[in-house]
């Protein structure tokens, strides 16, 4: 270790964002680094504990604690501490395929899971490995290296999200051949669309596919398996196939005026508009747009925030977001304790914008959609919503929601974007293959397995777990490809 004392010496600095009012005037990434110096005092902060709960990645009580990749966080700080960035991104590499996306999109399960964070603040983990392997490719160590002996095995990867890149990744580095095929214009999958530029700017993307590309894997867009290309032709070409085509059955509200005009999905919301701004720079008018409307976005999670922030910069008249559940502490409760996951409110970029425009927090608690109101053609104007309390079910001991009598009230709308989550996969590209789900809609595979009940035929990601993290899916990827080249080679060493 090489500062026995720097979590004693330096304060957790983060990179500096820009103001609210001004980075909503664009949709770039907004943060910016700090110096060489002030990097390495914040890579000293890690103290090499005895047992780096940083790297754990166990579930505990139902929720993830530390990396589920197993980062070496302790060995890359303390290289990046002493400046040996080379050696920094070697070990980086070694357990993750993609730091550049992780270090961006991740909510750092490994910062929460820090134990200098239990009585003070914790390492700048997620910013410290962004800072390697940016490093990395502007220095030009990050080099095309393609597998000096190939295997002769032919490898199908079903979409192109972090699992599927994950997978084909790994396995072309082992040596076999590997074809992705992805339905959408643009290889990525919820990388590309499904996260906004703000988070994650998509010539970071391209930046990597590129990388693949030069390293002998081939992307095959606008080709949706199942439907466009026959899972037969796939099958009789290749030796394997892995299925990570994601968790994308978006769950709806059924509420009175469902069929109101301007009421969408918000993965359709964010797809549009990214797509219309690498298209166009939002010239075409492809997208929905939220201009001059009042927005009401149900569910709060991330995909919820991402709405917000989104919806500002299109220039909304006002923005509201509902959330089904209560709002959760400040600090952790003593029935929460490290190092679980922090079951904390947090204030998101997107909510920070919208109180910065609008004076206040957009989110609004224990509520939710009772009634879509349409006007006299059939365009959503506005929507009922009702409080709930959750009152605990005497068959299962479970609380559910209840509608408090009374709470009613009405919030002028014109765009209202569902964002609670996903069930499962879309059940045809399973189908096609002849996969079973699982009563969740995922796709069945038996425990601690990533295969199918069609021998050679794999599933990973979201696919397989249902909705989950980035960093899940990367794992998910890495561990998909494992099980495949044992089974194409009888063992493996991945």
């Amino acid at each position: 270790m090489g500062k026995a004392t720097g979590f004693l010496e330096y304060q957790r600095t983060e990179t500096t964002a820009k103001a609210p009012l001004e980075r909503i005037k664009d949709f770039n990434e907004f943060h910016a680094p700090l110096t060489e110096e002030e990097r390495c005092e914040q890579a000293s902060r890690c103290m090499d504990c005895g047992v780096p709960f940083c790297q754990n990645g166990k579930m505990l009580c139902g929720m993830i604690s530390g990396c589920p990749l197993n980062n070496l966080i302790p060995e890359w700080n303390d290289l990046l501490f002493h400046g040996q960035k080379e050696q920094a991104l070697s070990r980086l590499l070694m357990t993750n395929n993609f730091p550049e996306f992780t270090s961006r999109v991740c909510p750092a399960l490994c910062e929460k899971a820090c134990i200098c964070g239990v009585y003070d603040s914790p390492v700048t983990v997620r910013e410290n490995e962004r800072d390697i392997i940016e490093s990395g490719f502007e220095n030009g160590l990050m080099q095309p290296a393609p597998p000096a002996v190939r295997s002769g095995k032919k490898i199908a990867v079903i979409g192109s999200g972090p699992s599927g890149l994950a997978a084909a990744d790994t396995l072309n580095k082992r040596g076999h051949s590997v074809t992705v095929f992805e339905r959408s214009d643009r290889p990525g999958g919820l990388l590309m669309y499904g996260i906004p530029n703000m988070k994650l700017e998509k010539h970071i993307i391209q930046r990597r596919i590129s990388l693949m590309e030069a390293e002998g894997v081939e992307f095959v867009t606008n080709a949706d398996v199942g439907r466009d290309i026959s899972a037969d032709e796939i099958m009789k070409k290749y030796d394997a196939v892995i299925l990570a085509c994601g968790s994308s059955n978006p769950r709806d509200i059924k509420a009175d005026g469902r069929d109101a005009e301007g009421i969408y999905f918000a993965v359709d919301f964010l797809k549009a508009t990214t797509k219309s701004l690498l298209d166009s720079g939002l010239t075409d008018g492809k997208y929905i747009s939220a201009k001059d409307k009042n927005v009401v976005i149900i569910g709060g999670g991330d995909t919820g925030n991402d709405c917000v922030g989104t919806s500002v910069r299109h220039g909304c008249k006002s923005v509201t977001q509902l959330e089904m559940m209560p709002k959760l502490p400040d600090e952790r409760a003593e029935s929460n304790p490290f190092p679980e996951w922090p079951r904390v409110c947090k204030t998101d970029y997107g909510q920070e914008e919208a109180i910065a425009v609008f004076g206040h927090d957009p989110r609004i608690y224990t509520t939710t959609v009772k009634e879509f109101i349409k006007d006299e053609n059939g365009h959503l104007s506005a929507v009922k919503t009702v409080k709930l309390e959750f009152v605990t079910d005497e068959k299962t001991g479970r609380k559910l929601p209840k509608e408090i009598a009374g709470s009613e009230e009405i919030l002028p709308c014109e765009l209202c974007l569902i964002a609670a989550g996903f069930l499962g996969c879309q059940k045809y590209s399973a189908d096609a293959f002849g996969a079973e789900l699982d009563q969740r809609s995922n796709v069945k595979a038996g425990a601690g397995s990533h295969a199918t009940n069609i021998p050679g035929v794999f599933t990973a990601g979201d696919m397989h777990i249902g909705q989950s993290l980035v960093v899940r899916a990367i794992r998910e990827g890495r561990d998909a490809a494992a099980e495949t080249d044992r089974y194409l080679m009888g063992y493996t060493n991945l």
